[in-house]
């Protein structure tokens, strides 16, 4: 599944603020990470569940996962894609987007989403 498709799977949960960033040209920790932030718990699990039913049903499963008890902050490891899974405390406290800002970023909103 390409990035851009599991940006939509959040976009249908109404995920917010969702961003891929390229990284293959500046790590080998993966290819892409997808960030997105989410305003509940509710909310969390359902992109978190939407992913991975999603993914499943493409032959994918991540080779890990972590924060499903919390829900602030949810890391989805399919190897060349990493998915992040933010509420808007934890996103602003840890600041991934500032980290990885040398990659090549796409902003994902429903009006681009292609």
């Amino acid at each position: 599944m390409k990035p851009i498709e599991i940006a939509t799977l959040m976009l249908d949960k109404k995920a917010l603020e969702i961003k891929i960033f390229d990284v293959r040209k500046i790590t080998t920790l993966t290819d892409y990470f997808i960030i997105c932030t989410s305003e509940s718990d509710p909310q969390t699990k359902a992109i978190v569940n939407h992913i991975e039913r999603t993914l499943k049903g493409n032959g994918m499963r991540p080779v890990s996962s972590e924060g499903l008890n919390n829900n602030e902050w949810v890391i989805l490891d399919y190897i060349d894609i990493i998915i992040h899974i933010f509420s808007k405390e934890k996103r602003e406290f840890y600041n991934l987007d500032r980290l990885w800002a040398d990659a090549k970023i796409k902003t994902i909103t429903e009006k681009n989403e292609n």
